[in-house]
């Protein structure tokens, strides 16, 4: 088996660009997740045999191509379920996971939270436009109520995901959100997720300036955002605005988090962010502040603990069984197949 080496590979930027020919849409936010990812890879010191990019299915998916690493361009909403074999299989890899809001949250939807709910070690990143685009703009799980599309052309009915929620909701040990844009932040979660063990799920929101142009507007433009971006860092108070005029705060009484004029907080003091709270509950109050409107939205890691991964669970079973074994892999296994439920047919 290949292993990762002990002495870290020295690469550059240029060594993950692939020969492959760019194909978004000019002004896709794409673009500049891939430029971050591919500037930010050389930092890991792993070998480019060892790194894998397993897609599903849509504009995002065609990462693995652009990747010059190995990658897999899977079926749609499978690439979690089909990622998981790989790292299970092959503990020695570093696997990431590109997928859409379409991909990973309609018909991937249930391969997600049990990827997540397992702890495989993955690093997740999904891309939220709240559009599909490859199809060419249908309404997506994280579209807003009312939503105007090619299919709903009298707005959308359907409440939508807040990925974030799903993804504390099904355990997961690392959830962050970042904006595509924004390089600088980008990287710095990319970082973290990847020195994470386990699963690490991380929202990008993504501009489709086809067909869903400027929906983050609100929190990219240099003239609204500090008003509406909460930005999460360690240890610190969460407060924002441009003179941090806002504070969030856990309300008496309150089972969540609120936003209140820093001004009028009283005795109340401005929550201490700290993602490393063992209890979901703190980082899914966290993650409730941020609606389709994006008024309040916070960004940054929400939630950073540690429990072991399925990965290393698997192999410690498999550990285990070889130890407690004296036969050969042979004898092994017809011993598993005459064992426990069988019957002999005269």
């Amino acid at each position: 088996m290949v292993s990762i080496p002990l002495t870290p590979v020295k690469l550059t930027t240029k060594d993950f660009k692939s020969d492959q020919e760019v194909r978004w849409c000019p002004g896709c936010g794409d673009y500049a997740i891939l430029a971050a990812v591919q500037s930010f890879m050389p930092e890991l010191g792993i070998a480019r045999e060892n790194t894998v990019f397993v897609s599903g299915i849509g504009c995002s998916s065609r990462f693995p191509y652009y990747m010059n690493t190995y990658g897999l361009h899977s079926i749609h909403g499978r690439a979690p379920a089909i990622a998981t074999g790989l790292s299970v299989s092959r503990p020695d890899l570093s696997v990431w996971v590109v997928t859409g809001d379409g991909d990973a949250l309609s018909i991937g939807g249930n391969h997600l939270i049990h990827a997540l709910r397992r702890n495989v070690n993955l690093k997740i990143l999904l891309f939220n436009n709240r559009i599909y685009g490859l199809t060419k703009g249908q309404y997506s799980p994280t579209s807003e109520i009312g939503k105007v599309t090619k299919s709903t052309p009298v707005g959308s009915a359907d409440a939508p995901f807040n990925p974030l929620s799903l993804a504390l909701g099904a355990e997961a040990t690392f959830v962050a959100r970042t904006i595509d844009s924004d390089r600088k932040h980008l990287q710095s979660v990319l970082r973290a997720a990847a020195e994470h063990e386990g699963s690490a799920f991380v929202e990008i929101y993504q501009n489709c300036n086809i067909f869903n142009d400027g929906a983050f507007d609100l929190i990219k433009d240099p003239g609204t955002r500090d008003e509406h971006l909460i930005r999460l860092e360690q240890g610190q108070p969460i407060t924002f605005g441009t003179d941090q005029q806002f504070s969030v705060v856990h309300p008496g009484g309150s089972f969540g988090l609120s936003v209140l004029p820093s001004a009028d907080l009283g005795t109340e003091t401005p929550v201490v962010h700290d993602a490393t709270v063992d209890d979901p509950a703190y980082a899914f109050a966290l993650s409730r502040l941020s609606g389709s409107d994006l008024n309040t939205t916070p960004i940054g890691i929400f939630r950073n603990v540690q429990r072991p991964s399925y990965d290393e669970l698997i192999q410690k079973q498999l550990l285990d069984a070889k130890a407690q074994s004296t036969g050969t892999p042979e004898a092994m296994l017809s011993d598993l197949l005459t064992s426990g439920d069988t019957w002999t047919i005269l």
